[in-house]
C-alpha cells in the first residue's frame, strides 16, 4: 500500500494540496492565518513527495508519472518550498508592517506561492511534454506577477523584462516541443501517445534525427532562457533585485532546476537516437560561457541581491556543463551540485532578505560589519558564502572536486576554462564578503525579527553532505546518473 496523504496517493497529493491551498489563501483575510496555512500546505506537500520514495509508486499514466529522475527534483522542490514558506512568514510580515505590501497583496502573494508550487510540481511530474510546457509557462507567469508585486517603477520594469524574455524562451520551447511531436508521430502514431515520455524514450531510436536535432536546439535555447544561461540571462538579475526575497530563493533554488529538468529529459531522447547530434557539446559550451561571464560580472555588482543572481547564473552554468559532459561521474557531480546549490543559494537569500530589511537597503556599500551588529545573520551569511564559493568541507566543494577531476581525466583542455571560472568567482565572492561581514559597521543596528531555522537547517545539510554522503543517497544518485547517459 502506498502512503496516503489526505486520501490521495503521493503523486496526486503534490498537486491537489497546493491547488486547494491556493484557493483557500485567496480568500483568507488574516495575514497570520494565511501564513500558517501556507506553511502547513508546504509541509503536507513535502510529506506527500516523500511517499514517492517508497518502492510502491503510482503507475505511470499518459499525463502524470514518477520515476527515479523526477523524484529527485520533486523532493528537493517541496523541501525548499517548505523552508521558504517558513522564512516567508516573518519576511512578508515585516513588509506589511512597513507598508510595502497591503493585506490585499498579501493574500495574492500567499495564493500565488501555492500556485507556483503546484505549477513546478506539475512540470516535474508531467509525463506529457505538452503538459510540461504548459506547467513551466504557468510557473513563469506566476513568478512574473510576484516579481512586480511591490508595484514600484523598478519592480514593474523588472516584471515586464522578465515577461518579454520569458515569452521568447517559451515560444522557442513550444516550437521545439512541436518538432519532437512531429518526429514521434510517424513512429508512435497521432494523438496523445506521441507526447508521452515513456513512449517517446522507447521509440526514440526510430525518430527522424534531423527533426530531433532541430528540436533540441530550440528546446535548449527556450528552456535555457528559464535556466538563466548566458546570453539568455538578462531577466534574472532584475527579477532578483526587485522582487520579494522569498521569490528570489524560489527562483534560484527551484525554478531554474525545473527548466533544467526539461532540458535533461530531451537530452535523454537524443541520446537514445544513434543518428542524432550529441547534445553534450552544446550544453558544455553554454555552461562554460555562463560560468565565465557570470564569474567576471560578480566584480561589478553593487546590489547584494543582484550579485547573488549572477552567482546563480554561474552555478547553473557549472551544472549544465556537468550534464553536458555526461558519464557516471560528471552526471553524479551535476546532481550533487544542483542539490547543494539549491540548498545553499536559498539559504543565502534567507539571510540577505532579513539583512536588507534591517539595513533598509540592498546596496553593499551600506551593509557593513554584519558579524558585529547582527552576529547570527552575519555568520550565517559568511558560512553560506563560504559554501557557495566551494570551500571545504561544504558539499559544493565535493561536487566541484568531482567535476574538475573527471574533466581533467577526459577533456583536459576544458578543465582550464572551468577552473578559471571557478577561481574568478571564488575571488569575487570573498572580496565582497570581507566588507559586508567584517567591515566597519554602518547603517541600522536594530535587532532582527527573523526565523533562523531555515537558514541554518540548509547550512547543516550542505555541511553534512560535504562531510558524509549516506550510501543510500550515493546509490540513488549513481542510478539516476546512469539514466542520464
Amino acid at each position: 500500500m502506498s502512503l496516503r496523504v489526505l486520501g490521495l496517493d503521493g503523486l496526486d497529493a503534490i498537486l491537489v494540496i497546493p491547488a486547494a491551498a491556493a484557493a483557500v489563501l485567496a480568500v483568507i483575510p488574516s495575514y497570520r492565518i494565511g501564513a500558517r496555512i501556507n506553511v502547513l500546505a508546504a509541509l503536507l506537500t513535502l510529506l506527500a513527495s516523500l511517499s514517492l520514495l517508497l518502492p510502491d509508486r503510482p503507475e505511470p499514466g499518459r499525463y502524470l508519472f514518477v520515476d527515479d529522475l523526477n523524484v529527485v527534483f520533486i523532493v528537493l522542490t517541496t523541501f525548499i518550498g517548505l523552508t521558504t514558506s517558513v522564512f516567508s512568514a516573518t519576511y512578508i510580515a515585516h513588509e506589511l508592517e512597513i507598508g510595502r505590501l497591503t493585506p490585499q497583496y498579501l493574500r495574492f502573494y500567499h495564493a500565488m506561492y501555492q500556485v507556483l508550487m503546484f505549477a513546478m510540481n506539475l512540470a516535474l511530474a508531467a509525463s506529457n511534454i505538452g503538459l510540461m510546457w504548459v506547467a513551466i509557462e504557468m510557473a513563469t507567469l506566476t513568478t512574473i506577477l510576484m516579481v512586480g508585486i511591490y508595484r514600484t517603477h523598478e519592480a514593474v520594469e523588472a516584471a515586464w523584462k522578465y515577461f518579454i524574455l520569458a515569452s521568447v524562451g517559451i515560444a522557442l520551447a513550444l516550437f521545439g516541443t512541436i518538432l519532437v511531436y512531429l518526429a514521434a508521430q510517424p513512429v508512435i502514431g497521432p494523438g496523445v501517445d506521441a507526447m508521452v515520455w515513456t513512449y517517446l524514450v522507447e521509440a526514440a531510436a526510430r525518430f527522424d534525427p534531423a527533426l530531433l536535432n532541430a528540436a533540441f536546439i530550440f528546446l535548449l535555447l527556450g528552456y535555457g532562457t528559464k535556466v538563466g544561461l548566458a546570453p539568455l540571462h538578462a531577466w534574472l538579475p532584475d527579477a532578483h533585485a526587485e522582487g520579494p526575497t522569498p521569490i528570489s530563493a524560489v527562483l534560484s533554488g527551484l525554478l531554474l532546476n525545473v527548466a533544467l529538468y526539461a532540458v535533461l529529459r530531451f537530452k535523454m531522447l537524443l541520446a537514445a537516437n544513434a543518428n542524432a547530434i550529441a547534445p553534450g557539446p552544446l550544453m558544455v559550451t553554454m555552461g562554460l560561457v555562463s560560468l565565465l561571464f557570470a564569474a567576471f560580472m560578480l566584480y561589478r555588482r553593487r546590489d547584494i541581491k543582484r550579485m547573488f543572481a549572477y552567482s546563480s547564473i554561474e552555478h547553473m552554468g557549472i551544472i549544465t556543463f556537468a550534464f553536458g559532459m555526461g558519464g557516471p561521474l560528471a552526471n553524479f557531480a551535476g546532481l550533487l551540485h544542483m542539490t547543494m546549490h539549491s540548498l545553499t543559494k536559498s539559504a543565502i537569500f534567507y539571510s540577505v532578505g532579513h539583512i536588507a530589511q534591517i539595513k533598509g537597503t540592498q546596496r553593499m556599500a551600506e551593509i557593513r560589519g554584519l558579524t558585529e551588529t547582527h552576529p547570527v545573520l552575519g555568520w550565517g551569511l559568511v558560512l553560506a558564502v563560504f559554501a557557495i564559493a566551494g570551500m571545504p568541507p561544504f558539499g559544493i566543494f565535493l561536487s566541484e572536486f568531482l567535476l574538475v577531476s573527471t574533466t581533467f581525466a577526459r577533456e583536459p583542455l576544458l578543465a582550464i576554462p572551468l577552473l578559471i571560472g571557478l577561481l574568478v568567482a571564488f575571488g569575487a565572492l570573498l572580496l565582497r564578503l570581507g566588507g559586508i561581514a567584517f567591515g566597519e559597521p554602518v547603517g541600522s543596528t536594530k535587532p532582527a525579527e527573523a526565523s533562523y531555522v531555515p537558514l541554518y537547517a540548509h547550512l547543516l545539510l550542505v555541511l553534512g553532505a560535504g562531510l558524509y554522503l549516506p550510501p543510500l543517497l550515493v546509490s540513488w544518485f549513481q542510478h539516476v546518473a546512469g539514466l542520464l547517459g
